[in-house]
């Protein structure tokens, strides 16, 4: 490492990031336990009889019945009771990777991540394969919904069911659920051989469905899709992203000649650094590189040189980097739901980081080289700043330290549960605790809200729902990074 290299990240360890950093390490394990349990506060559907989170009731079970289609379980995305079928599925696909990076650091938390992954990748299976040539994306109208406050429990908006097909095609959402069955399928590798084949089955029927059928899901359903999950960067990043992760899954040769012969038109050659659940392109580009660095594929040093440009434009002080963070050190990249960047930033970072310590590589920025273990110190700074080494001492995970937010934008939380109201909560009625000063009367163990603006004020205000809503897509990359952290001694 040169002069400037040590200069830089030790300023970025140390002070720019750790303004309020004390002595005691944080209690990864614990957050890793709350990052699962808060996917169970997220459940659709008959809740099991090993359910923790107990404040929680049954809901949704005659979701597409009407429809004459099974779409019962599943998650709900956010703070509604809407299930979308592309952040889930992106959901579960992040969930996937993180057990499959880290899954050997968790043993203690191996069945409650499986399980986590196994509530979504159910449901997805079923949305999949219940009418050929079709993929069931969304359970309820949006906008009914959001006219109520009212606990999942007690639902009585429409239930409306959206799907895609060949007349109305929808590739960025089926790539997206290709990718997360996929995924899965790994996951269930050696646990359950069967259940991993079905998986794999699936994945590969939807993954043809979206690239024979192309269009976006947007164009098809835009009155019920927009604006919440619009695919604003179009059905090419996750055709690649699908087409990989097969690869990954069943290691057939001819998705790897799709990478290698679709890549230039399917975004390879583009550099955007927004990974989310509407952007996979440099979250393609960090697995296949993988592929490069381990296996030596020579098609695929594409890939690495596009995620060295994603890692030096992270790093502060490089000649290329692009990156904002507050003044505390968050990375900032917009004010709706900003923490969903963070971990799935800090994610990639991990992950690269592994790869790269794996096969002895490194990033090279300018004339300033950086190692896995400066990737390693990055991430941190990152994870614990939502932990709370903040300027504000306020950890971003609700249930986690000593001071968190109390006034979550989330319906089942906010609302008194079956068991202290066992009565139904109307509709309307719902919004004077929307609007109520009061802490949620239930916690939301585990769920990372939308966090600071970017001067790191938090408002702890249910009603600013851009900072005080969780969703499960924040939640599912950082379960990889907590499992890390949790079993490696890190300095920084």
């Amino acid at each position: 490492m040169d002069i400037l290299t040590a200069s830089l990240l030790g300023s970025i360890c140390i002070s720019m990031f750790c303004l309020s950093c004390s002595a005691t390490d944080l209690d990864y394990a614990g957050a890793l336990e709350k990052s699962l349990l808060f996917f169970e506060g997220q459940r659709s559907g008959k809740l099991p009889a090993n359910q923790r989170v107990t404040w929680r009731g049954d809901s949704g079970l005659s979701d597409g019945s009407s429809y004459h289609v099974d779409l019962v379980g599943g998650y709900y995305d956010a703070g509604d009771n809407v299930k979308f079928g592309l952040p889930m599925a992106f959901t579960i696909t992040m969930l996937s990777w993180s057990v499959i990076e880290f899954g050997n650091l968790m043993p203690q938390q191996m069945e409650n991540a499986r399980a986590a992954v196994r509530w979504g990748s159910d449901y997805l299976l079923k949305a999949a394969t219940a009418t050929p040539d079709t993929l069931y994306v969304q359970v309820a109208d949006p906008y009914m919904d959001h006219k109520c406050w009212e606990r999942p429990e007690d639902m009585d908006t429409p239930r409306n069911v959206y799907k895609v097909s060949a007349q109305n095609p929808g590739s960025d959402i089926a790539a997206e659920t290709a990718a997360a069955l996929a995924a899965a399928s790994i996951v269930f590798r050696e646990a359950d051989p069967s259940y991993s084949s079905r998986l794999l089955q699936a994945a590969k029927k939807v993954f043809d469905f979206a690239d024979r059928y192309r269009g976006s899901y947007s164009d098809s359903l835009s009155s019920v899709v927009c604006p919440f999950y619009c695919s604003y960067s179009g059905y090419h990043d996750e055709l690649l992203w699908g087409a990989s992760w097969l690869h990954a899954a069943s290691e057939d040769t001819s998705y790897m000649g799709y990478i290698q012969s679709n890549g230039h038109t399917l975004g390879a050659e583009d550099d955007d650094y927004s990974f989310s659940w509407d952007d996979k392109r440099i979250g393609t580009k960090v697995l296949l590189s993988k592929g490069f660095l381990m296996n030596k594929i020579d098609s695929l040093q594409l890939y690495k040189l596009h995620t060295d440009n994603y890692i030096c434009s992270l790093v502060p002080g490089t000649p290329s980097s692009q990156a904002q963070y507050t003044p505390g050190g968050l990375l900032y990249k917009g004010s709706e739901s900003n923490t969903q960047y963070v971990t799935s930033t800090a994610f990639l970072l991990l992950t690269y980081a592994k790869y790269l310590s794996n096969n002895g590589g490194v990033t090279t920025c300018g004339t300033t080289t950086i190692t896995h273990a400066n990737l390693v110190s990055l991430a941190k700074t990152q994870v614990d700043y939502i932990l709370g080494k903040n300027p504000a001492k306020m950890s971003y995970m609700v249930g986690f330290g000593e001071r968190y937010p109390q006034h979550v934008h989330h319906r089942g939380s906010s609302l008194p549960s079956k068991h202290a109201h066992p009565n139904p909560i109307s509709c309307n009625e719902g919004f004077q605790y929307l609007y109520s000063g009061s802490p949620n009367p239930n916690t939301m163990a585990g769920a990372v809200l939308g966090g600071p603006d970017s001067r790191d004020n938090f408002s702890d205000d249910r009603n600013d729902y851009q900072q005080s809503e969780p969703a499960t897509y924040i939640n599912a990359p950082l379960v990889g990074a907590l499992a890390f952290f949790a079993a490696t001694p890190v300095v920084g």
